[in-house]
């Protein structure tokens, strides 16, 4: 079995094989470039002398991989400081930033051509400094500037503002990737359409501990239609499989699928991503709420700007059609079924730990309040039931929380901002 898939290796290549990569043509250019350069160019020569092209290269040389030490070092420093404060699972998705491999090889980059260049000065009693290699060194070193500023601006991203509306933005994505509009039609399977049909293949997990990250949908219905049968998925994406659980059932098959395409089928990683699981931003979200509600932190403000996005991504997903996972093929026989979060799950997710850690707290439950009735608005009749059923949670968990009368008062009020503007005051200055 494949254990690392496409994406894991690409995001180590991204971490290690990008800097690499600069480093070794940083060296090869070093070691040839100025070598050959006087006999293909024996016009060409700088103006500077020898002693100050010795100092400038030095200083470039000294000062970068100075520099490139305490950038990093305080890089560090700060993700791991971020991952402590937000979560540490969102903050691997920035300090996995290819700009932050980039930087860290071009920056090398410079470092070794500056070395390379200050050899070449003065080479064999020349008495030439190198054109070339000295403009070459001169844009490296503005490179470095350039990549000195975007990694600046990347770890801007730390910023718990940005990061919410990064997590967010994933999870804004992945919804009009996966779910179709509410008004299309999508299949659906039918009571008896599964039960009727004999398992003639498992397909079970070997190795390690992995995440779902991906079902490759469009290949698995191939291969359930050339086999006659219908493939079911029995984990979900974002799920964590182990050793020797089941991952998939053939079902009603004239013939057995190639266990090898099957497990090409489900792309497995070491880690939860975005890529076809919406719940994954909504359970970031809710860490950084809920971790901003521990007594240690006791930060409702920031809880309140994680439901801002926690109730964006709840209304795109009201409306969306959610009630998907059975995919057909062109003649309109089922050949695929993946399970997928039910509208249910994903109001459970967005609401359950906020409104037990935040129960306490007068702005997380006024903003909750402002939720439940924005969302009631947003989504269709069908939808709304649940909703009411939270929006009753909601007022119990107020009331065996709230033992004063005009606290509770104050808790029930309905405030996007948690303790701004109540929907009372709104009324008010409308009339």
């Amino acid at each position: 079995m494949q254990e690392t898939s496409y994406k894991t290796y690409k995001r180590h290549l991204s971490a290690w094989g990008i800097p690499a990569l600069y480093a070794a043509i940083a060296m090869a250019a070093g070691l040839i470039f100025p070598e050959h350069e006087a006999r293909i160019f024996p016009g060409l020569s700088s103006s500077l002398s020898i002693s100050a092209a010795t100092a400038i290269f030095s200083s470039i040389a000294s000062g970068m991989i100075a520099l490139t030490g305490i950038v990093f070092s305080l890089t560090f420093v700060m993700v791991q400081f971020s991952a402590t404060a937000y979560s540490p699972r969102l903050v691997l998705w920035v300090a996995r930033d290819p700009v932050m491999s980039h930087a860290l090889g071009v920056f090398t980059a410079t470092f070794l051509y500056a070395i390379a260049a200050l050899v070449a000065v003065d080479r064999s009693g020349s008495g030439r400094v190198p054109l070339i290699s000295t403009v070459a060194v001169a844009v490296l070193l503005l490179a470095s500037v350039g990549m000195f500023i975007a990694l600046i601006r990347r770890i801007g991203l730390l910023q718990i503002n940005r990061m919410l509306l990064f997590t967010g933005d994933q999870g804004r994505k992945v919804i009009t990737a996966v779910y179709p509009p509410l008004n299309s039609e999508v299949a659906v399977v039918g009571p008896e359409e599964l039960q009727a049909l004999p398992c003639g293949q498992t397909l079970v997990h070997d190795g390690a501990p992995r995440s779902i990250q991906a079902v490759n949908v469009a290949a698995l219905v191939n291969l359930a239609k050339e086999s006659g049968g219908v493939i079911e998925i029995l984990a979900a994406v974002g799920d964590c499989v182990l050793q020797s659980m089941p991952l998939l059932h053939v079902l009603g098959a004239r013939r057995a699928i190639d266990e090898c395409k099957l497990r090409e089928g489900i792309e497995l990683g070491e880690e939860r991503t975005f890529q076809q699981d919406p719940k994954y931003a909504l359970r970031l979200l809710v860490d950084i709420a809920i971790r901003a509600l521990s007594p240690a932190v006791n930060d409702p403000t920031t809880a309140v700007q994680a439901l801002d996005q926690i109730g964006d991504l709840l209304v795109r997903l009201g409306q969306r059609q959610v009630e998907i996972g059975a995919y057909r093929d062109s003649d309109g026989n089922l050949r695929l079924v993946v399970p997928f979060p039910t509208w249910d799950d994903l109001l459970l997710l967005g609401f359950d730990e906020i409104l037990f850690y935040g129960a306490t707290s007068t702005q997380v439950m006024r903003r909750m309040n402002a939720l439940v009735k924005d969302l009631a608005l947003a989504v269709p009749d069908e939808r709304r039931p649940k909703i009411e059923y939270w929006d009753g949670r909601l007022k119990a968990v107020i009331a065996r929380s709230f033992l004063d009368g005009e606290a509770r008062l104050e808790a029930l009020k309905d405030d996007r901002q948690g303790l701004g503007v109540s929907s009372n005051a709104r009324r008010s200055g409308n009339r």
